[in-house]
């Protein structure tokens, strides 16, 4: 008897990722000889600084070739413990004992998602919010539950707005400053009262910071230097986009001992250790802070130049309104009542990409259908024409 596929109640509601799925399209009409503007990539168009594959180069050499512990080696959970050290504003020094190195960040949020929640409780997310989020707390068997931030406040939330969300079922939230999709930044005061409210009511933080270094007006904070407990606080960050290390696949959390030694148990039965030659490439990254430094430096200079490029080609257009991109390397545009599609993202990704040669993500896999996302992780004369593209798509000049 032949064996017809039936998905099983674990991912039966999984939808794929919009940004990957946007990103292959993309990579299938270049290779059938289109000349597509790609703005749907979430990911630094720079190589790894040298020094950083240099010394992966070293490792392999030296024996770098086998399984690790699976929360990782020590001088990485150490240098991890010793940069997050330098952010802290209240209690104890953060130890290796609190580090789990995992395959990317994706993993390590999910690891989290997992650990902390389970069926029947509910996550509160900041909408627009990064797709995998909503997958991963629903995988967790979860629920999560969408807080829609106002565009007068660049979609940002309120403390306000997450009480008002909540219910006794809530076991936590999901937090990501500079934020993916938007580019939005939350303040220290925004910050404080978010972190203030889940410390009163109990509930998991989980701070996605893998924009953290990327960001323009005065930087961005981390989470660890305004909240006055980590007894509910996990950070979520990793080498993937300062360091432009996306494919090494290397995150951590830094989390209590006691959600570290279950996310560590957890990662034992599903992939065990990141990749050797990757923890010590990232080691490279975390101890060789003149040589880093230097490199994410000119790198978030040359994202601040393309951002400031594209924004004043979107200022060439007045009636088209956008988040302030203030880190992460995306501008959010509203395109509401394109065309009259009920799914107006969805409608405008599908045209600019046919009759402009522009590929972004439509804001539904975000949450919000009457926006869409623009990377400019390229070079600034290709943001700048795709920026001017979707203006024209938009505006129908």
């Amino acid at each position: 008897m032949s064996l017809v596929f039936q998905p099983s109640a674990n991912i039966a509601r999984l939808k794929e990722s919009a940004t990957l799925a946007v990103a292959a399209k993309a990579r299938a009409l270049k290779a059938a000889g289109h000349a597509i503007i790609d703005l749907g990539a979430g990911e630094p168009d720079f190589d790894t600084p040298a020094f950083i594959r240099e010394a992966a180069e070293a490792a392999v050499e030296a024996g770098a070739t086998r399984y690790t512990a699976t929360e990782g080696i020590l001088p990485l959970r150490e240098a991890i413990a010793a940069d997050a050290n330098r952010l802290l504003a209240h209690g104890a020094q953060i130890t290796a004992a609190e580090i789990v190195v995992s395959n990317g960040s994706k993993q390590s949020l999910y690891n989290a998602c997992v650990c902390c929640f389970g069926p029947g409780d509910e996550v509160l997310i900041p909408t627009p919010a990064w797709t995998s989020y909503f997958e991963m707390v629903e995988l967790a068997r979860a629920v999560s539950v969408p807080v829609y931030g106002d565009e007068a406040n660049d979609l940002k939330v309120t403390s306000a707005q997450l009480a008002a969300a909540a219910t006794p079922r809530t076991k936590g939230l999901m937090l990501n400053s500079p934020s993916n999709p938007t580019g939005a930044v939350y303040t220290r005061d925004e910050l404080t009262a978010i972190l203030d409210l889940a410390a009163e009511k109990g509930w998991w933080v989980l701070a996605d910071e893998i924009y953290l270094r990327i960001a323009y007006e005065g930087g961005a904070q981390s989470a660890l230097e305004v909240a006055k407990t980590r007894d509910n606080l996990i950070v979520i960050n990793g080498v993937a986009k300062a360091y432009a290390m996306t494919g090494w696949r290397i995150g951590w959390t830094i989390a209590p001992v006691a959600v570290s030694k279950a996310m560590t148990a957890f990662q034992s039965h599903t992939t065990s250790n990141a990749a050797a030659v990757s923890q010590h490439a990232a080691l490279a990254a975390l101890e060789r802070q003149s040589e880093a430094n230097a490199a994410v430096n000119y790198m978030v200079k040359e994202f601040r130049q393309r951002r400031d490029a594209v924004v004043a080609a979107l200022a060439k257009f007045p009636t088209i309104r956008y988040v302030h991109p203030a880190g992460a390397f995306y501008v959010y545009i509203n395109v509401a009542g394109f065309r009259g599609a009920a799914d107006a993202g969805a409608a405008f990704a599908a045209a600019v990409l046919e009759e402009h040669q522009v590929a972004v993500v439509p804001g539904s896999a975000f949450l919000t259908p009457d926006w869409i996302r623009a990377s400019y992780a390229t070079t600034e004369s290709v943001a700048v024409e795709g920026v001017t593209r979707i203006a024209r798509c938009l505006t129908g000049t």
